[in-house]
């Protein structure tokens, strides 16, 4: 049935009209909104409204008029083209050209008129300002609703509709990495959305049962922080102000409001989540899971209670895990700012003081530290036993004599002490200091400590009790001075950790904690890898595990926090003793208060005792340990789980490998006795474009949804005040968004931030983030709208074959189309099986852009134009299909846009899928039958060739009466050239500039006062200049132009050596060949092009 698709393309049903009358399609993907400006009534540019017939238009205030200035110099830059000759009925042609620009921001609100679920209401593609031209916010509205209505994104849905093929499939799952439900997300998160739901929609499109499973981590420390401010701010009150019952239920409030924040930016980015099976690390279950994990590794001895030293935050009080612990490295001495200090402290200062000898006056041992105010807790001093400076000390039990406290301090020998290093002798601090801790341990030394968790001196800071930490640090430095101990001081390079929640100087302190037995568990997490039961890519991922787990320590779980999952373990207080509360033997664990009750009864019997419970929360990475198969309903045997678990792929990013990665490995082997997941991917950080870590105070970090709809400059800068940053860094904040964002950031829309992370993601390094690569990628999106407009003109009432089938009646360029039709859909299938996201964009890409609007459609119009009508039919059949596969192929990155067309386009007959997100994925076992190389080849030729001459009249400024030449080089290209379509292919293709085609045998001489072009090795292509420009002036560019071809050539071949093949991904190789083969061929094109014109001097 004949079908005018400018509505929904439902079967039987006719949709409204669109303006048949369309503009060519421009070739060049910078001139795309130029090309739009020249005519209102078929391309338009966002906001033009064809001349605004009919349309209030509102008074602009200072603000918009600021905008519409800047955009006007922005589009001042493009040139104006004029507009194709209307040949389809219907035609508006005769309305005025070139209107000028109406900036998006001046459309005004867009009201989506769709109920939310419904199906979206389309209109028609001229009807309205809003869908004239690509708007992202008009394109993405309502589509979203409408799919988790159907109920698209549930797994059930192709097992229901799709059975056949699901049951050949089978299951495809990815857990989301699950958020911290602290706040926004930012480009990392929208980048793990993007990767993921493209492998997610691309196998929902192969009819597997897929699952994309969303939720929110609790994320204990960086939430009760957060609430904990806010508390104060608000109320001037603590969390024991509220009490533990009252302050729970204000954290829940408070992660109810900004879970749905979370949700509607998942949503926005087009993450095809089951909401229907959305998890929180503390639902009900998940809590069950926790407690069910932590009883059964204790009941075992994995998991036990140990005074060791922990990473303390002194201002959140609370042990630390060392992903939350950043190292700031520093040259020598510098002044940081700490939280609870009005003045900076110093660090990166070497101390050195001398400890006297007991009983040996005049006689002194000196050490040094970075740390002076620990010295109060030194409790012996270290030396190599072969140093001969103090074998002496070592023979006779020397002992130094501390001079602030009532202690002698043992002269010990240990090899881990470099005698090489300072004077040879440390001091050591076995509960302050890691090392320290090893060889206090290894000589039963005493631990001392000598601070309260606030980070004051207590009772074992002598004189110096009550003193902050690094007030402290100073007094000792003084009283040293005063009794002549002091040596010097000097610059140290060294690491300062820091809380990554409040930027406090964390200190290494002992505390009695719940730890985890690492070595037992770490054994068969690295063999399921080793095996390949479990890959993880990139290599350098995988390099990364095994070199973790192979030196992998205990696990501290405590966490001294109120909201999280308080520990199931109850220590056994048995009536008349004082028993130290560190004391593994004396606590008990238990699903229930009652089940610990009865395990203390059984292992004290006739004790009396009562039970006090941890008052301790687990580490938040122990429930999220348990994702992959709590989320699915473990400890319970139930269905999800069986269907869906072992989970297929884990993508998250590479630096918390070893902090979460690992520990769902290790924890899902011991516990289910299954691998989580079959694939761990690895996806690169976020820098920023000059590549910086991202940063609040560097003001680089970029909320996703900023990119999406667009923000000013002023705006930015609004958001960064409300940050509370500090002054210095707030004008460093600025500076870099006055830089980066100069104009602000444009509206980029969701389909061009996904495809443009996706593009970024090589399998490589880190990824340098560049707004105006995003922005980039909107163009191709309006590309893709006005490439689709135009088919869906030239259509008009037409009736797409029954299937994707060979005619045997098409012409070369449909056979090169539909060739390279079939050869993507096998390339893009075939780089996301490797998960080279990078590659299978470009293929998209250069499909889409390259191969069907900058050369088929073009082709195409002489075609329709002048053709026969067995021709033209041939012609739209075949643009139809490569449209359609277009759509297909980039719709797991570009949901939302590829969504909006695939609605607009007719269906084939029974074809009756509702929508893009259930439709077939292209796959080569199918388009193979177009499989056809001869023809690519050919027409590739002819392509190549009108490149050059199109190359050639824009280099040279020659925009009409070309006079051109096609020099074959041997017998097979010139028998291509001669076929009848040739000729008219490579005219159609080159522009309206050439005005004369020659071509020439292989063995007709070269024209002569002509700039060259060399395609390839098959052909070159002449444009007479003689007469036409200022040669003299022409040599000295192209010279120029010259040395900086050769120039590059060098440097790419110096870049490229064996070591660069072996580094890089085959998407950076990709590009680099094709660097090196551009500025090869401009080399060989503009010494040819000097010859001629030397010659034509002399001439």
């Amino acid at each position: 049935m004949a079908l005018n698709a400018a509505s929904h393309s439902v079967i039987s049903n006719k949709a409204a009209p669109i303006n048949p009358a369309t503009p060519p399609v421009d070739s060049d993907t910078n001139s795309v909104l130029a090309s739009i400006n020249a005519d209102p009534t078929g391309q338009n540019a966002p906001g033009r409204d064809g001349g605004g017939k009919g349309i209030d238009r509102k008074v602009k205030t200072e603000k918009e008029l600021e905008k519409e200035r800047k955009k006007a110099e922005k589009d001042a830059k493009f040139k104006t083209k004029k507009a194709a000759q209307a040949v389809a009925s219907g035609d508006k042609g005769g309305e005025k050209k070139g209107k000028k620009k109406v900036d998006e921001e001046q459309l005004g609100e867009y009201v989506e008129e769709t109920k939310k679920g419904g199906k979206k209401i389309l209109k028609p593609l001229d009807s309205s300002p809003f869908t004239k031209a690509y708007v992202p916010k008009v394109v993405e509205s309502a589509w979203n609703d409408w799919w988790d209505k159907e109920g698209f994104y549930r797994p059930e849905y192709n097992v229901e509709h799709r059975s056949e093929l699901a049951k050949k499939k089978g299951n495809f799952t990815i857990p989301i990495p699950p958020p911290n439900v602290t706040g926004k997300l930012h480009c990392g998160h929208a980048l793990a959305t993007a990767l993921q739901d493209v492998l997610i929609r691309w196998h929902r499109m192969q009819g597997y049962q897929t699952l994309y499973l969303p939720g929110c981590d609790h994320a204990g420390i960086s939430t009760q922080s957060v609430v904990e401010k806010m508390l104060w701010r608000r109320q001037k009150k603590t969390r024991y102000d509220l009490g533990r019952p009252k302050f729970l239920e204000t954290v829940m409030e408070w992660k109810n409001d900004h879970h749905d924040w979370i949700v509607s930016v998942l949503k926005r980015m087009g993450g095809s989540f089951d909401w229907t099976r959305e998890a929180f690390t503390m639902d009900e279950n998940l809590s069950t899971a926790v407690i069910e994990t932590f009883v059964w590794l204790h009941e075992e001895g994995l998991i036990y209670r140990s005074n060791r030293l922990v990473n303390w935050c002194t201002q959140l009080n609370t042990a630390l895990s060392n992903l939350e612990v950043d190292n700031k490295e520093i040259s020598g001495r510098t002044l940081l700012d700490v939280p609870g200090y009005e003045r900076k402290v110093e660090f990166g200062v070497l101390t050195s003081f001398k400890y006297p000898i007991d009983g040996k006056k005049g006689e002194y041992i000196t050490v040094a530290t970075t740390r002076p105010e620990t010295m109060l807790g030194d409790t012996a001093i270290a030396v190599h036993p072969n140093d001969d400076r103090y074998k002496h000390l070592i023979k006779t039990g020397a002992k130094a004599k501390h001079p602030f406290l009532d202690r002698l301090l043992p002269i010990i020998a240990d090899n881990y002490v470099d005698s090489a290093f300072g004077t040879g002798a440390v001091k050591i601090t076995p509960a302050h200091d890691p090392n320290d801790f090893a060889i206090g341990k290894r000589h039963n030394l005493e631990f001392i400590n000598i601070l309260t968790d606030d980070g004051c001196l207590n009772h074992n800071g002598g004189p110096f009790k009550g003193q902050k930490r690094f007030d402290a640090r100073s007094s000792v430095v003084d009283k040293l001075m005063e009794l002549g101990l002091f040596v010097k001081k000097e610059d140290n390079a060294m690491k300062i950790p820091l809380c990554n929640k409040c930027g406090d100087i964390i200190e290494p302190l002992q505390k009695p904690q719940w730890w985890m037995k690492m070595k037992e568990l770490s054994k068969p997490a690295i063999q399921v890898v080793k095996d390949g039961e479990i890959k993880i890519r990139p290599e350098t991922s995988e390099r990364a595990y095994y070199q973790w787990m192979g030196n992998i320590n205990d696990w501290c779980l405590s966490r001294q926090l109120w909201w999280g999952h308080q520990i199931p373990a109850y220590f056994v207080r048995i009536q008349g003793r004082d028993d130290d509360s560190s004391d593994n033997e004396l606590w008990v664990t238990g699903r229930t208060l009652e089940e610990a009750t009865k395990k203390a009864e059984d292992k004290f019997q006739g004790e009396k005792f009562t039970l006090e419970r941890d008052e301790d929360v687990l580490d938040t990475w122990f429930s999220s340990g348990l994702w992959p198969f709590s989320t699915l309903g473990w400890p319970k045997e139930t269905n999800n789980l069986e269907e869906f678990f072992p989970t297929s792929v884990l993508e998250t990013g590479w630096d918390i490998l070893p902090f979460w990665v690992a520990r769902m490995i290790f924890l899902s082997l011991k516990l289910t006795g299954k691998i989580p997941f079959k694939e761990v991917y690895c996806h690169s950080l976020i820098r920023d474009s000059e590549g910086r870590k991202m940063s609040k105070s560097l003001g680089n970090v970029v909320d996703p949804i900023d990119i999406m709809t667009g923000i000013s400059l002023q705006e930015l800068k609004d958001k960064l005040r409300i940050g509370n940053l500090d002054p210095k860094e707030l004008k460093t904040a600025e500076k870099y968004q006055n830089t980066a964002f100069p104009q602000g950031i444009p509206q980029c829309g969701a389909d061009a931030l996904r495809m443009a992370l996706c593009a970024y993601t090589t399998g490589g390094g880190d990824i340098s983030f560049d707004i105006s690569v995003i922005h980039g990628y909107r163009k191709f999106c309006n590309k893709i709208y006005q490439a689709t407009k135009y088919v869906l003109g030239r259509l008009g009432e037409f009736t797409p074959s029954n299937t994707v089938q060979k005619t045997g009646k098409e012409s070369l360029s449909e056979r090169w189309i539909l060739h390279k039709l079939a050869t993507a859909s096998k390339e893009t299938n075939e780089h996301l099986t490797v998960r080279d996201f990078s590659l299978a964009t470009q293929v998209g890409y250069k499909y889409f852009l390259n191969n069907l609007c900058d050369v088929f459609i073009e082709n195409s119009k002489a075609i329709l134009e002048h053709g026969s009508a067995e021709q033209k039919e041939s012609a739209k059949q075949t643009l139809y299909t490569a449209l359609e596969g277009g759509l297909l192929l980039l719709h797991p990155f570009m949901p939302f846009l590829t969504e909006e067309l695939f609605q607009r386009i007719p269906r084939r007959q029974d074809d009756r899928t509702p929508s893009i997100t259930v439709a077939n994925f292209p796959e080569f076992a199918t388009l193979k039958v177009f499989h056809n190389p001869w023809a690519e080849k050919e027409y590739d030729l002819l392509v190549d060739v009108s490149k050059g001459l199109r190359s050639l009249t824009a280099e040279y400024a020659i925009k009409d009466s070309a006079q051109t030449f096609v020099h074959p080089l041997d017998d097979t290209t010139h028998s291509i050239l001669q076929a009848p379509t040739s000729r008219s292919s490579i005219l159609s293709l080159s522009g309206k500039a050439i005005s004369s085609l020659t071509l020439l045998a292989p063995s007709d001489p070269s024209p002569t006062g002509s700039a060259v072009y060399t395609v390839g090795t098959s052909a070159t292509v002449y444009l007479d200049i003689k007469g036409r420009i200022d040669i003299d002036k022409e040599i000295v560019k192209a010279k120029d132009r010259l040395k900086k071809a050769n120039e590059t050539v060098e440097r790419q071949r110096k870049i490229m050596d064996e070591s660069w093949k072996a580094k890089v991904s085959e998407a950076v190789k990709e590009t680099e060949r094709e660097r090196l083969r551009v500025a090869e061929l401009e080399s060989g094109n503009f010494g040819k092009s000097i010859t001629q014109f030397e010659n034509l001097k002399i001439a």
